[in-house]
């Protein structure tokens, strides 16, 4: 797809970048079997070509209208359309960079504005989120069943192991999942402690960035990058494994540190080490010896929630279900491939009702051959699943949390 850049564009780096993840598109079309708002819409500019021809109108004219912005505002970012794109369209990087240029070519309403703002503000400060969370759920009983169902309820956090191992890895917290479901990476540690690996946290470490970044505040998110760099890179120097993240959505950040950062001359080199030394962490179980574990696989059928971030982003779509089945759980059958939940970062606020509707095709396939428990990899799908299931939702590691 040829694109000729508008001068406001033409000098700019984000401009040439765009034009060049643009012309790989070859307008065949096979994404729009597998992009959830397309299937959903039948509408064309809801698929990833459609939207990639709303870019380049962009990129041509400079200008853009409150139907590229809606149509944008519309892509969950699940990047199942790069799995599926024979030409290896990066289109994840291409739909940043698009909805960074749209927000100058386009000024939301105030509202939006603010409430964009807020979500980013709230949702990057974990100490924050939790205060709020701690008043939500003693509210919770008195809140309307619709608002009540979003609302986690509180865990009860379990002791964290003390010994410290000669292998030390680094643990992103991360942001919501610290705040609502503090339990799994405390079974991480605990799995690991057993394995005779240490995770350390870094207290001066924050919000992975993907909040920011995502919600085209891409100042903000590369500072969110360069702050965590800066608190992991003592660590790494003394001898850190790895930096292990058990939210696949701050994994898939976590890995693009390298890229984003490329043009940054002090933070260029840092960065490309950190997206290397990044895993998930059930890419460190693989590798290690599992009959250390005391493990109940007596739990019934598990239903496997593969995120779109352990699926397109790290390209590990099997992995979990490797894992546990290698654990010797009893996996459940799904009826058909999943797509996207609509959990999606803050995609589930925002675009509630295109949300609610693949929660619910999501839910039908995991539920349908009755499973005692649903897992996945992902706080937010964790949470957005949680909220309308009929069985416990719970992230994957707590299965091998004896």
């Amino acid at each position: 797809m040829h694109v000729e850049l508008h001068p406001t564009f033409a000098d700019t780096r984000s401009g040439q970048a765009a034009k060049a993840l643009t012309s790989a598109c070859v307008h065949c079309g096979l994404c729009l079997a597998t992009c959830p708002t397309y299937l959903d819409s039948r509408d064309e500019r809801d698929s990833p070509r459609g939207r990639i021809y709303l870019i380049k109108n962009l990129l041509e004219t400079g200008e853009a209208s409150s139907q590229t912005q809606l149509h944008l505002d519309r892509c969950l970012t699940c990047r199942s359309c790069e799995t599926t794109c024979p030409s290896g369209m990066q289109y994840g990087e291409l739909v940043d960079i698009g909805r960074g240029l749209m927000e100058q070519a386009a000024p939301r309403a105030l509202p939006s504005r603010i409430l964009r703002w807020l979500l980013r503000f709230i949702l990057c400060r974990p100490r924050l989120l939790a205060s709020g969370l701690v008043v939500a759920q003693a509210l919770r009983p008195l809140l309307p069943a619709r608002l009540r169902q979003t609302v986690p309820l509180r865990q009860i956090q379990k002791a964290l192991p003390e010994q410290q191992h000669a292998r030390k890895m680094l643990i992103l917290e991360g942001c919501v999942q610290g705040a609502a479901t503090p339990n799994t990476n405390g079974a991480a540690r605990r799995v690991l402690d057993r394995l005779g690996i240490s995770l350390i946290g870094a207290p001066k470490a924050g919000c992975c960035g993907a909040v920011n970044y995502h919600l085209a505040a891409h100042a903000d998110g590369l500072n969110n990058m360069r702050r965590n760099i800066d608190a992991w890179w003592p660590h790494l120097q003394n001898g850190a494994e790895a930096i292990i993240s058990s939210a696949s959505g701050c994994g898939a950040m976590l890995v693009d540190y390298g890229r984003l950062l490329a043009d940054d001359p002090h933070y260029a080199d840092k960065a490309k080490r950190v997206s290397q030394l990044s895993r998930d962490i059930a890419e460190i179980l693989m590798d290690e010896d599992l009959t250390k574990l005391t493990i109940d696989t007596q739990v019934g059928k598990v239903a496997i929630h593969s995120p779109c971030t352990l699926q397109h982003a790290l390209q590990q779509p099997d992995l979990i279900a490797t894992l546990l089945e290698r654990a010797g759980f009893e996996i459940a059958i799904t009826t058909e491939k999943l797509l996207c939940c609509g959990s999606a970062g803050t995609y589930s606020i925002l675009q509630s009702t295109i949300s609610e509707k693949l929660r619910t095709k999501t839910l039908h396939a995991l539920e349908h051959d009755q499973p005692a428990v649903i897992v996945t990899a992902n706080v937010g799908c964790q949470l957005h699943l949680q909220a309308a299931a009929g069985v416990p939702v719970v992230h994957w590691i707590e299965l091998l949390d004896a």
